[in-house]
């Protein structure tokens, strides 16, 4: 498990667990700290998928079944020992749904709350651009990251630090854009969906993530571009507001 998942602060005595899925491109080190943020009822697992930090040597996922088929097979037994939420970021939102979706279908299994932000619905015809981002020139794409906020500038001022980072990145992108998701006729889900969002950030077509569970749904818009959340007032925002939902998992786990 350690390969895949960083956890700073192990709890095994915990009530619930929140499991967070990261961006396009990012690694697990960010979401391993929000386990200081809460208290000792929740451990934090964050996902490290291949091809970065301690797993640089492996290659990049090719599709979205791969990322989920391991994410499943290694903490399976985890998620069936109590209550569990998912959180993602952007390219994090589609994975953790999609973990989300083949947990119910292969094993009745369900987070008791999903927590997505910056990303459109899987399903909504707003995911796809006329062009592929991960298919723009070394040029194009260096101008789209500027643009989209996000990466340190340490990062795009270092020839070095960039031809690290940006294949991570346009592997993710691939992924995301090959990830074609048929809505079907009912509910996937019956969780609760909570979406979060910048103000500032390109529009996201969230209201569709509404048509995937018949349980509750809520969208929070707060100030700030595409990484909003990596300011530290919404962040705290953010954390608040999972804990509440987290503190009566037990109760409402069955």
């Amino acid at each position: 498990m350690e390969r895949l998942v960083t956890c700073f602060y192990r709890r095994p005595d915990a009530l619930s667990r929140l499991i967070c899925f990261p961006w396009g491109g990012g690694g697990s080190l960010y979401y391993a700290h929000w386990g200081k943020y809460f208290d000792s009822s929740t451990e934090v697992y964050s996902i490290r998928l291949p091809g970065r930090e301690s797993r640089s040597q492996e290659s990049f996922a090719q599709d979205m079944d791969q990322i989920v088929n391991e994410i499943i097979n290694v903490l399976l037994p985890k998620l069936q020992e109590k209550p569990f939420a998912f959180f993602g970021h952007s390219f994090g939102s589609l994975t953790s749904f999609a973990t989300a979706a083949k947990l119910k279908e292969m094993y009745g299994l369900e987070p008791v709350h999903l927590f997505v932000s910056g990303a459109s619905a899987p399903h909504s015809k707003a995911r796809f651009s006329l062009r592929k981002k991960s298919e723009l020139s070394e040029e194009e794409f260096l101008k789209w990251m500027t643009t989209v906020g996000g990466t340190p500038v340490e990062i795009l001022q270092s020839k070095e630090l960039l031809e690290m980072f940006v294949p991570m990145l346009k592997a993710d992108l691939s992924v995301a854009e090959k990830f074609i998701y048929e809505k079907p006729s009912r509910s996937v889900l019956s969780c609760g969906i909570s979406c979060f969002d910048g103000t500032e950030d390109i529009p996201h077509d969230l209201e569709a993530w509404k048509e995937l569970t018949s349980g509750d749904f809520n969208i929070h818009k707060l100030p700030g571009g595409h990484f909003y959340l990596k300011d530290s007032a919404n962040e705290k925002i953010i954390v608040n507001y999972i804990t509440k939902h987290l503190e009566t998992a037990g109760m409402n786990y069955v």
